[in-house]
């Protein structure tokens, strides 16, 4: 029996004090009010019947799993397919060192694309794979899969039927946030999106991949 409900989870806040964009780079897990943002993610579905737990590889991602595998159980499983999509821009701050990298500019000639990391449609391919292995794979409940910004973007967006080019300063995306999906007939449908960690967002920093 597949399950009957996927919540795709973002990570928490990162700790990452010089703002840059951190993407796949190694070193950035959560900042204290990172973790208590992911317990607060996980104890939002206390009483769900959570049979699987699946990150992204990446420290921050897998940090924000701990509380939902503390909480229900089961041993937590890495999926390379959750994961933050490549991006040009890591390492620098957007708004502080982009104006003065000229040799930067050129990778934002096509927004659309975007140009300056994988493709929209290659995010799209990977986490729709994903999240049908997870969703056939369980043996009925729920499952979590916890990733980042722009993969769930794309997720909601594919599911709503919506252009998979955006501006990334408007996604619909918090940290921690929940998107809850739901198999009907042959496709996934969205059924809920929460911000069980809204109370901690307004002094959040977020500085998720354009």
């Amino acid at each position: 029996m597949p399950a009957e409900l996927v919540h795709l989870v973002r990570h928490g806040e990162v700790e990452n004090p010089t703002g840059v964009l951190y993407g796949r780079l190694d070193g950035f897990g959560l900042s204290a009010r990172g973790h208590r943002m992911a317990e607060l993610a996980s104890a939002s579905l206390a009483g769900h019947d959570i049979r699987s737990v699946t990150a992204s590889p990446l420290q921050r991602t897998r940090e924000s799993a701990a509380p939902w595998i503390a909480r229900f159980g089961g041993e937590l499983q890495i999926d390379e397919r959750l994961i933050e999509p490549t991006n040009r821009f890591e390492g620098i701050n957007m708004r502080r060192d982009l104006p003065r990298r000229p040799d930067l500019w050129r990778h934002l000639i096509n927004p659309r694309l975007p140009s300056w990391g994988e493709p929209f449609l290659s995010v799209q391919a990977r986490m729709t794979a994903a999240i049908g292995d997870a969703w056939a794979s369980a043996d009925g409940g729920e499952v979590v899969l916890v990733s980042h910004q722009m993969p769930i973007v794309v997720v909601a967006r594919t599911v709503a039927g919506l252009p998979l080019a955006h501006n990334p300063a408007k996604r619909r995306c918090a940290l921690s946030s929940i998107t809850t999906l739901e198999r009907r007939g042959d496709a996934f449908v969205e059924v809920s999106y929460a911000e069980p960690a809204a109370e901690l967002l307004a002094d959040a920093i977020d500085t998720g991949a354009v």
